[in-house]
């Protein structure tokens, strides 16, 4: 689902890290959450809202990772081999759904689907040698996607 990237330990936690694996002691582990616990959490988060605004939002903005796509911009045609597949849109909207439920919210924000873009889009496109001659990288590629990828219009409703 997430491309998370983790940099290496200071020394003083490699240090900690090599001392706790090697030893032959055993950690003490506790319990967290019981299963229950963490089904009932799963339920919570799949039930936040997503609205017909966020779904447009998401499939506009994952089609216009696609080189080839009607939706991709001239700089994704020129940087980009290949782009996201509809996994990536549902991975937005889980990890959108994961974000408005921590924060105590009923239904994803577009800044949710922004928040979780780079994690979930960077292992997804793949920028091409024109890209690397020019200095960018995928996250770079995904954060412009972000500035320029317009939101969908709202419904305008009549009395």
């Amino acid at each position: 689902m997430f491309n998370i990237r983790v940099d290496y330990p200071s020394a003083s936690e490699e240090e900690m890290i090599l001392s706790a694996t090697t030893r032959n002691e055993k950690p003490e582990v506790r319990k967290v959450l019981s299963a229950r616990s963490i089904l009932n959490l799963q339920k919570l988060v799949g039930s936040v809202a997503v609205s017909e605004y966020i779904i447009k939002y998401v499939a506009r903005l994952v089609r216009a990772t696609r080189p080839k796509s009607d939706g991709a911009p001239d700089f994704v045609r020129e940087l980009v081999d290949w782009g996201a597949g509809p996994r990536a849109g549902q991975f937005l909207i889980h990890g959108g759904k994961a974000l408005a439920a921590m924060d105590g919210r009923f239904s994803v924000a577009i800044e949710d689907i922004r928040k979780v873009a780079i994690p979930v889009l960077r292992h997804r496109v793949s920028t091409n040698f024109q890209a690397q001659a020019e200095g960018m990288t995928t996250e770079d590629v995904i954060e412009r996607l972000l500035r320029e990828i317009p939101t969908p219009d709202i419904p305008k409703f009549s009395n």
